[in-house]
Parts: C-alpha cells; structure tokens; sequence
C-alpha cells in the first residue's frame, strides 16, 4: 500500500510541477468571463446582470470559490485548476482500482495526468470542462459503489453530483443520463417494475435539486427571465448553428492533433477496448465501462462544435482503458516488464511535449495555444486603466475579451461581455448589437477598449454592421484614444499610451485601442457634437475610422 501510495503521490507532484511553471500563463477568454462572473458574485451581484453568456453559472460559482480561497489572480485560478486535476487524477485512480486493479487504477491516473496537461486539449486552461470532470468521476465513483452496497445516501449523493456536473456546463446533461442510464439498467431485471420506476424518478429529483435550487435563487434576484434566455433559449439557436457536415469537419480537424500528441497512451486505450471484453475476468466491469466511454465521448458531440478543450471529458474514459491494457499485459506475459515499458512511454511522450511542458514561458505558451488573440495584451490595457480610475468607474469592451473586465476590476457598462452573438446568422444578432450600444450609452463609461481582430469577432459575410456603424459616429463624438496595444508578432507587442497612441499607426490587424470619455462633454466639437447618440454615420476622417475593421474577418475556431 505504501509504494502505490507514493506512486500516485509522485503522478500529482509531476503534473502538479508542470502546471506550476505555467501557473501564470495568461487568461483567455472563457476564463476570463469566468474570472469576471465569479468576482461580480463576490461582489453579491447574481449572474447574467452585468455579464450575460450562454453557459450555466456552475463554473461561476466554482471561480468565485477559488478566487475566496487564494485571491483574484491568474495564479489563484490556475492554481484552482491544479487542484481540480489533482482530485480528478486521484478519482481516476479509485476508478480503475474498483473497476479492475490498483495497478490499473495507477496507469489510468498516470495518463489521465499526461492527457489533461495536452496543448492539443488547452489543459493548462481552467475551462469547465475540468469541473464537469471532476463532478462526474465523483458521481460515478459513488454509482459504482452504491451498486456494491445499495446504501440510498450513495445513490443520492451521486445523482447530486451528477447535477452539479450539468450546472457547470449544458453538455454535462449527456452523464445525468449515464447515471439513468446505469441505475435503469441495475433495475431491468428487479422483480418489481414499479420500484424500479421509483428509483429512476427519485434518481432525476436528485439529479434535477442543484438546477432546480439555481433557479431559485436566479428568480429571487430577479435575472431569472435573462438567466433563461441566454442559457437556453439563445443557446438553443447556438447550438443549431452547425450541420452535420460542419461537425464533421471540425472532428477532423481538432481530433487528429488530439491523438497525434499521446499516440501512444490512444493505442493503449484501444487496445484495452478489446481486452476489456476478450480477458474473462474483465467482462463484468466490461458493459459499465463501456457505457462511460460512450457518454464521454457523447458529452463532446452537442452542437457538433468538437472544439479542443470539449475532449477534456473523453480523456478520463480513455485512460481507464489504458490502464486495463497495461495491467493486462502485464498480467498475461506474468512480468513487471509492461510496467516499466509504460514508464518509459509516459516519459517519451512528455518529452516529445516539452517545449511546451517544460521550456516556454507562460507568455510564449500563451501564443503556442492562442496565437495573436490579446490574452497577454489585455493584462497591460487593464492595468492602466486600473491605475486611470477609481473603483466606481464602468468600462466597456467591444470585442470579446471579458478578462478585461476582470484584470481591470471594472464593472461592465453592458452586459455583452461577447460580441460573438452579435455576429452569428441567428435572430437576435441585429436586437442584441442595439442592446449593447443602447447599454454603453445609457451607462457612458469612462473607458471603452476597441478590439480588432477576427478571433474576437468572427464575422461572416451576413453578419449585421449596425455596430461598426454606431462606433465609429458614437466614439469620436465622445472618446479620445488614450491607448494601443499593437500585437507586431508573436513575439513582439507595441504599447503606446496617452499622447504617443493619439498619433500611433497599427501594423497590424490584431490590437487593443483604449478610449476615453472626453471631459467635459460640452467641450467636444461641434463637428462631432452635432452627431447624435445611436447614429449610424461612418465618420470615415476621425481619428477612431483608423481603428475599426473595413472588411469582413475570417472565420475562426472560438470557445463558447
């Protein structure tokens, strides 16, 4: 017991270590709009107030906590995420050690480890993904063990958690129907089919208590008709964005890097597909393990998006199979050598990853992940507006980089923290860019940040312009530009403040400009002051015309 103790002790210090160098690595932008709604929570201001989005507000909360216990930074948080990883390598390890062998348990945790920590994956990220993981191995965890004892606190507390995983993200809902899925199998064959019925039904109530609580406490503070729209009936529209060819592209184009980066650890994972049923005493954890691999793999597929970080809960049923090929190896050959065998891969595969793992910078991992999007430029813009303004300011972003927001610890002036919604070919695109200028005018905010670049927007060639339109009247009517954060290159950002950004020229189509409200108002133009708010006239010689995009962006892979 005491050498597979320190075994799993020497798996989380290696990932722990890796994900230590790059504690600092900047936020993008999913975790920044984490960042910015669990800091507003802190605050005691409820989700979808101030920052709106199609997610459900599980992961909110889950930074809000993490923010509690280690402070409101990008270390905090990503040192939240190693915890999180740490606990669901350890239940990754119960998992296989119930299921088949410690030395399984032991192998699928070492790859799960290795597979979470990915570039192919954004591992390093704290998406939700990582929190719907570690809910949903705890309550597969419990299913498994109220099977062996039928105690009904277990069965209740595994639904709970399997709620919980759905709190964190809609796709989640694919393992509250693994755990029906599971305990109706169970009940098949019970010679009572009414209390068989029962349980599922007491199962879904438990399941059904943390969103039900949600609503709750979202109708009690009034966003409850706002909480609705964006997360499910604009999340609707979202997710039926996509045909079936789209989907198959984009799984084309996202799992082939996914596989090519731990080949190994995948061809294990094959490989213990066939053992789990070919080997005699496997077959009883056969059907169960089975039925979590394709769950997990159907947890990836909703609006056949198939973007990287989605594979994050794939890879804990991928390494329980990898774990039954390596303790089955070893057990049919009688040898130690397998193991030894798979050290050795373990260790080539993360040496293959080690510029990333182990020799780039928080920063240049940050590029290798992201490119030119502005994760690491919206810390330096956020810092002078930090150090520009008082605490009680608003501040707005046209683009989608909420991290902002947060670096910054600003409140929104509207509550479109993405501008993606804006873009997209679905109903409310055109009434959701009139919202957003009518907030940013109602509120009027002392800095408004301009961001260019075709990843925070993704226009398409239908996407309405009213937007661009507002702006470029709106802005030189009210803002002076104070700011420019010029990404060159990857390697290479030009910053110029205050009186060197009035006369700066970008070289390039990715930057950050900041704006500030002209004080007093009376004093602007009258040129410009004639101009009135919501106009939709292109001031094509102001100063804010030089910053705003004049052809339709590329399309780009976003993360919702």
């Amino acid at each position: 017991m005491t050498r597979t103790r320190l075994t799993l002790l020497a798996i989380l210090l290696a990932a722990a270590s890796i994900r230590i160098h790059l504690l600092q690595i900047p936020l993008e932008r999913d975790e920044g709009e984490y960042a910015y709604a669990g800091q507003l929570m802190r605050q005691g201001i409820p989700p979808y107030l101030l920052a709106a989005n199609m997610k459900l507000p599980g992961t909110y909360a889950a930074y809000a906590v993490i923010m509690l216990a280690f402070g409101q930074s990008i270390a905090a948080i990503h040192l939240g995420l190693l915890l999180v990883n740490a606990a669901a390598i350890v239940l990754v390890y119960l998992l296989g050690r119930r299921l088949f062998s410690i030395p399984a348990g032991l192998a699928a945790g070492a790859c799960y480890a290795l597979l979470s920590l990915g570039s192919s994956v954004l591992g390093t990220q704290a998406h939700a993904t990582h929190f719907i993981v570690l809910a949903a191995l705890a309550a597969t965890l419990l299913l498994l063990r109220y099977t062996e004892s039928q105690r009904p606190p277990l069965l209740w507390l595994s639904a709970l958690l399997f709620g919980l995983a759905f709190l964190m993200k809609q796709q989640a809902i694919v393992f509250v129907i693994f755990g029906a899925a599971v305990r109706a199998a169970q009940l098949w064959r019970s010679p009572s089919r009414r209390s068989a019925f029962r349980a599922v039904a007491l199962y879904s109530v438990a399941a059904a208590l943390p969103f039900a609580l949600t609503c709750l406490i979202l109708w009690r503070s009034g966003v409850f008709p706002r909480f609705w729209f964006w997360t499910f009936t604009y999340a609707r529209q979202y997710a039926l964005e996509n045909s079936l060819s789209d989907g198959l592209a984009a799984f084309t184009d996202t799992f082939p890097p996914i596989l090519q980066q731990n080949l190994a650890i995948w061809i294990l994972a094959a490989a213990g597909l066939v053992l789990l049923w070919w080997k005699r005493d496997h077959r009883k954890a056969a059907p169960f393990t089975t039925a979590f691999l394709v769950f997990s793999f159907l947890a990836v597929c909703p609006g056949l998006f198939f973007r990287e970080h989605y594979f994050v809960q794939l890879l804990p049923a991928a390494a329980l199979l990898a774990g039954v090929a390596v303790s089955s190896a070893a057990a049919i050959f009688r040898s130690r050598v397998p193991y030894w065998l798979f050290a050795a891969l373990l260790l080539f595969s993360a040496f293959q990853q080690r510029e990333f793992l182990f020799r780039m910078s928080p920063t240049q991992a940050c590029r290798e992940l992201y490119g030119r999007n502005p994760f690491p430029e919206a810390i330096q813009v956020a810092a002078y507006i930090r150090a520009h303004s008082s605490a009680a300011v608003r501040i707005a972003v046209i683009g989608s980089e909420p991290e902002i927001y947060f670096y910054a610890a600003r409140h929104s002036a509207t509550s479109y923290i993405y501008t993606y919604g804006l873009m997209e070919p679905q109903p409310y695109a055109l009434t959701m860019q009139t919202e957003m200028t009518g907030q940013i005018e109602a509120a009027d905010p002392e800095y408004i940040v301009y961001v260019a670049g075709d990843e925070s927007w993704l226009r398409e060639p239908e996407s309405p312009t009213r937007i661009f339109g507002w702006w470029s009247a709106y802005g030189p009517a009210h803002y002076r530009l104070v700011g420019v954060a010029d990404i060159v290159s990857d390697d290479h950002t030009e910053y110029h403040w205050d009186a060197a950004a009035e006369t700066y020229q970008p070289q390039s189509d990715h930057y950050l400009a900041v704006y500030r409200r002209k004080e007093p108002l009376s004093a602007v133009s009258a040129q410009t002051s004639t101009l009135p708010r919501g106009s939709f006239r292109f001031a094509a010689t102001s100063q804010i015309a030089r910053f705003l995009p004049l052809r339709p962006a590329a399309q780009a892979p976003r993360a919702p």
